[in-house]
């Protein structure tokens, strides 16, 4: 049975599933015109368009950053040329900072070094007038002394003032002569 069923098939001459019917060709050939048509028509100028508008869009941006670029490197060249001309200032303030520096520095020195010459002046002015003041102090104390002592191994005084100075005045010169050769 299976064998005459077979057959029987084959027999009929069945249409292929893949191929469709002539009327559905012909139904969907006209409605695909139609819907290119309409697309053709309606759907592409306004998709054109929009492209349009976004392709210009997008060059003016384009163009827009392009321009910030070249804003953005001219701010950087100037930002760059101003950075170096304050660091040359900054270089030229320290350079002229140091040389007030050592302007200052010598100026103190030479101010300290003639204020102490000026102090050693002084201070050697002051010693010799001490150091004569007392040379006159010490002259006239020895010259009494040795009056009193000269008096008391003579057994007189000295009583001439005159004489006595010369007297004085003779022993210490002596004195200084025998200090001076000793040396």
């Amino acid at each position: 049975m299976l064998n005459a069923l077979v057959t029987n098939l084959a027999a009929e001459e069945t249409p292929n599933p893949l191929i469709p019917a002539w009327y559905d060709i012909i139904w969907s050939g006209l409605w695909f015109l139609v819907i290119l048509v309409v697309v053709w028509k309606v759907a592409l100028p306004k998709l054109t368009a929009m492209l349009d508008e976004r392709s210009a869009a997008i060059e003016g941006n384009i163009a827009k950053a392009d321009e910030a670029q070249k804003q953005a490197e001219a701010a950087l060249e100037e930002y760059t040329r101003q950075l170096a001309e304050a660091r040359t200032e900054a270089g030229e303030i320290r350079e002229a900072a140091r040389e007030d520096g050592k302007k200052i520095v010598a100026e103190a020195k030479e101010t300290a070094a003639a204020e102490a010459a000026r102090i050693t002046a002084t201070a050697h002015t002051q010693i010799e007038a001490e150091r004569q003041t007392a040379l006159v102090s010490l002259r006239s104390e020895v010259g009494s002394l040795a009056i009193d002592l000269a008096g008391g191994v003579v057994g007189e005084t000295l009583s001439d003032d005159a004489r006595a100075t010369a007297v004085v005045d003779r022993f210490l010169a002596d004195l200084e002569a025998s200090e001076k050769a000793a040396q």
